[in-house]
């Protein structure tokens, strides 16, 4: 039987580093800057290799992820560089990726791989939805619903405020009025939204304006940023049953969801790279 020819109908850069073991420039890649839910598949034959809830920022300039799926990489041993480093290829057509490392302590997993964007492509998960919620610490919320049976993608970040691109530096000045948020991809046929909305109410005091900090500090406030306008009719009717609990009013805001930009990756899965519990925030 004749062999396929994966690498045929690839471009001179990707037919580069895939068939002849090339690296992209760092920094360069469309991937590496890049947090959606999805698989990223090989960009030769397709084969799923990496979901993005395994993606995570290592600063390397390259897209990097702790975990590949099951049977997806071959392994090979490296000297190209006077050192052993370990290849990582597609296992079904052997096409390069890059590189996997171990004992850098980035991830709870203690493992990186190091991989060309131009050997993969991206397929986003149509089927899921989004949910963001901000209440006080952004870390404690993250730890709460990823934990859940259902949310495939939890992130921590910045949404509502009034600079692009904003840092955590930019968000505690106060001067952006962003919110401290968690944004959540999740499957609705597993966790629907009027699930992840009582997870929300039965973790927070929504009665008491911005308690963990200064009322002028608006990053801490609680808050529901729906997309859609089912969303926000399950917010208001979820906001009326949780308000016959309490004599004060609840004090939660609702909001148009904007844009989201993820947080730095330290304040990602915060409690589990710490080893924590609780947070005092």
């Amino acid at each position: 039987m004749k062999s396929t020819d994966h690498f045929k109908h690839l471009n001179k850069k990707e037919k580069n580093i895939l068939k002849y073991k090339g690296t992209e420039k760092p920094f360069s890649g469309e991937y590496n800057d890049f947090f959606n839910a999805g698989v990223f598949v090989c960009r030769a034959c397709e084969n799923p290799l990496y979901e993005s809830n395994t993606k995570f920022d290592s600063g390397c300039g390259w897209p990097s992820f702790d975990e590949e799926k099951k049977n997806a990489i071959k392994r090979y041993k490296d000297l190209s560089l006077g050192r052993e480093r370990t290849e990582i290829c597609c296992a079904k057509c052997d096409g390069h990726l890059g590189h996997v490392f171990f004992g850098e302590k980035i991830t709870t997993k203690n493992t990186r791989h190091c991989v060309n964007s131009l050997s993969i492509k991206f397929k986003k998960y149509t089927s899921l939805q989004q949910a963001t919620f901000g209440a006080g610490c952004f870390w404690k919320l993250d730890n709460i619903f990823r934990k859940k049976k259902g949310v495939y993608l939890s992130q921590t970040g910045y949404m509502g405020g009034r600079l692009e691109n904003a840092t955590y530096q930019d968000v505690c000045s106060g001067k952006t009025k962003h919110f401290k948020v968690v944004n959540i991809h999740f499957d609705k046929e597993i966790i629907n939204y009027k699930e992840l909305l009582n997870i929300f109410w039965s973790n927070y005091n929504n009665t008491s304006l911005n308690t963990q900090k200064s009322e002028k500090e608006n990053q801490y406030k609680s808050v529901i940023f729906y997309h859609n306008n089912q969303q926000k009719e399950e917010v208001i009717q979820s906001i009326k049953r949780y308000q016959q609990k309490y004599q004060k009013p609840v004090l939660t805001e609702i909001i148009l969801k904007k844009e989201f930009y993820r947080a730095e990756e330290y304040h990602q899965d915060y409690f589990n790279k710490n080893g924590l519990s609780n947070c005092s925030i």
